[in-house]
């Protein structure tokens, strides 16, 4: 039986998203260092930024096509210290 030598095409990529999605979290101030730690041990999966350092809430942004993993990342991390969601204020309720 002849054996097939051609390598497989490339898939296309999906097209890049048109912006970064977005979310609040809440957690002790004294895990956010931790927090971070953990983010860039996963690639930087997300960016965050310290909205409110008194109380803990960061605003993650995150790329649509990795929402995923980043969701996992959260729920893994639910294990180690305590993670609230927050509404985003940018949504009307």
């Amino acid at each position: 039986m002849a054996r097939n030598n051609r390598k497989p095409r490339p898939r296309p990529l999906p097209a890049p998203p048109k912006c970064s999605s977005r979310m609040y979290i809440q957690i002790a101030p004294a895990d956010i260092a931790f927090f971070r730690f953990f983010l860039e041990a996963m690639d930087n999966l997300a960016l965050f930024t310290v909205a409110d350092r008194f109380k803990g809430v960061l605003m993650l942004r995150y790329s649509a096509h990795q929402e995923r993993e980043f969701f996992e990342f959260l729920d893994g991390l639910k294990e180690e210290i305590e993670i609230k969601i927050l509404p985003n204020p940018s949504i009307p309720a």
